[in-house]
């Protein structure tokens, strides 16, 4: 075994940037909906509303930093040993099994992850901006013709992708906390290093 550096400075910031101001989102999203007062509606809407646009630079630059690092190919999915990684998932996790994927600082996520990660960043992600810069623009729908859009199912899309990055989120977490202890997958996370067979 051997320590190797996986995840750069920028994507560890990234990483606990965004996770930071997508639960900022969460609390202050289901506040507005309604769900519990915690900080009152109009400070619910503005926290919201910073932590949208922070996240939105935040994305922009990561996905300039993905690009011209080429670190998006971390994210291509592909089909080799995806199924004894689900396998694995489903049943070596809970028999003593060890991992059918080997991680490099080249190939960081299993099959698996490459398909949450890409679904995560071509389906939630586009569908919870595009809903929620609507919300946020409401008042200018005439501007681009807009008019006859629905408010009410404008919002209810905007919460199901909510709730379906929520839900992305928990598993997330658990998948996390699956090494051989509860700390052992978030580690690299925080410090970049690895420890890896050679």
């Amino acid at each position: 075994m051997r320590e190797v550096m996986i995840y750069k400075r920028f994507e560890r910031f990234w990483h606990w940037s965004q996770a930071l101001l997508i639960f900022a989102m969460l609390i202050t999203g289901f506040e507005i909906h309604g769900s519990y007062t915690l900080l009152g509606f109009g400070m619910a809407v503005k926290t919201h509303t910073i932590a949208a646009w922070a996240l939105i630079a935040l994305w922009v630059f990561a996905i300039f930093w993905h690009f011209t690092t080429g670190e998006w190919r971390q994210f291509i999915p592909t089909t080799h040993r995806l199924g004894a990684v689900a396998r694995y998932y489903l049943i070596g996790t809970f028999t003593g099994a060890s991992h059918p994927f080997r991680k490099t600082s080249r190939a960081k996520h299993n099959p698996l992850q490459r398909l949450a990660y890409l679904g995560f960043k071509l389906l939630i992600t586009p569908v919870i901006w595009i809903s929620g810069l609507a919300y946020l623009f409401y008042n200018q729908w005439h501007v681009v013709g807009a008019d006859g859009l629905s408010l009410g199912l404008v919002a209810m899309v905007h919460t199901a992708a909510a709730f379906a990055m929520l839900i992305f989120i928990i598993a997330h977490v658990y998948m996390a906390t699956m090494g051989p202890t509860i700390f052992s997958l978030i580690r690299p996370m925080i410090t970049g290093y690895e420890e890896l067979e050679e």
